[in-house]
């Protein structure tokens, strides 16, 4: 934990998901920044090579014990049909070391190489904000985006991982990128990150401002599950059981999504909620036995979370 940048954020004390989205909007509202390398390392908790990963581990431990544990750990395989399958590559699925293992793998394959060698190769600001293996890269020139996006491919080739070739990208991004998108009557363009797409906006002064909303791919995930729990439980539990589940269901939502400038996406999965709700209600029996007007009344008897923005990202604080 001691040796690791500024720049990691994944799975670390203090630190969480909406500091990684603040540190990303900060430095390119604080910074010349004119273009950003969206990147996406392909499987890469599947595809991890476990000989890096000792040489990495070897680095700080010297207890051969621990690192024999950590061996055991990375081949303990999985269970398919009955049967335990060996894995030669890739961190245990939900297992309680992979996140800080994957932050160690990082640090070394990314973090300290972008800081000690890319950093001095540039000739504008380069800033690398990481969540896990989710990473964006910020940079001020285009001809250094191109060579740091080079870079990053052959880098992550050394160490027998590859970034997707479609979905790594260098993106015009920041207030520069703005103007020239209204100049000539385009968008500018966008880019994904922990579930928020970032997007050039304006203050209500007219300010350049980092503006963000939920990613198309994440409200549809968010939508099809919310349907998918709604056709499981409408014939097994009775309404007084799962309608606080729901309620715990919207709150989780708005507790993640719930970020500054972020309420029109909030207000339609809230909508979609109430949607699935009264249809699921109505298929409960074979005849309609709500419409909008009676269900706006069950609703004032038995409210459901409304949408709120819970983190102010400007101030990085909890609303309250």
């Amino acid at each position: 934990e001691a040796d690791f940048l500024d720049c990691s954020y994944g799975f670390r004390p203090g630190r969480n998901c909406h500091q990684a989205v603040d540190a990303v909007d900060k430095t390119i509202m604080r910074n010349p920044i004119n273009h950003v390398i969206d990147a996406d390392i392909k499987g890469f908790f599947d595809n991890v090579s476990h000989a890096w990963m000792e040489k990495f581990l070897r680095v700080r431990i010297v207890d051969p014990s621990f690192l024999l544990l950590i061996r055991r750990f990375l081949k303990a395989g999985y269970v398919d049909s009955g049967l335990l399958v060996a894995t030669e590559r890739g961190t245990p699925q939900g297992g309680n070391l992979s996140p800080i293992l994957s932050n160690i793998f990082l640090h070394y394959a990314l973090d300290l190489w972008l800081e000690k060698r890319i950093k001095r190769q540039v000739r504008g600001a380069c800033f690398l904000v990481r969540y896990a293996d989710d990473f964006v890269c910020m940079i001020q020139c285009q001809d250094d985006a191109r060579h740091v996006e080079r870079a990053l491919r052959e880098r992550f080739a050394k160490f027998e991982l590859e970034l997707h070739p479609e979905k790594t990208r260098v993106i015009g991004f920041g207030r520069y990128e703005r103007e020239n998108a209204k100049r000539q009557n385009r968008r500018a363009g966008t880019f994904d990150f922990l579930g928020f797409t970032h997007f050039c906006g304006s203050s209500r002064r007219g300010k350049f401002i980092v503006s963000r909303r939920t990613s198309r791919k994440k409200f549809r995930k968010k939508s099809k599950e919310l349907n998918l729990w709604f056709k499981r439980i409408r014939n097994f539990l009775p309404v007084k059981e799962w309608w606080p589940i729901l309620a715990a269901k919207l709150r989780g939502h708005y507790q993640y999504y719930g970020v500054s400038g972020n309420m029109p996406s909030l207000q339609r999965y809230h909508c979609l909620a109430m949607r699935l709700a009264l249809k699921w209600l109505n298929r409960r029996s074979q005849r309609r036995s709500f419409n909008w007007v009676g269900f706006r009344e069950y609703l004032k008897h038995y409210p459901l979370p409304v949408p709120r923005i819970v983190h102010n990202l400007y101030t990085l604080s909890p609303v309250t």
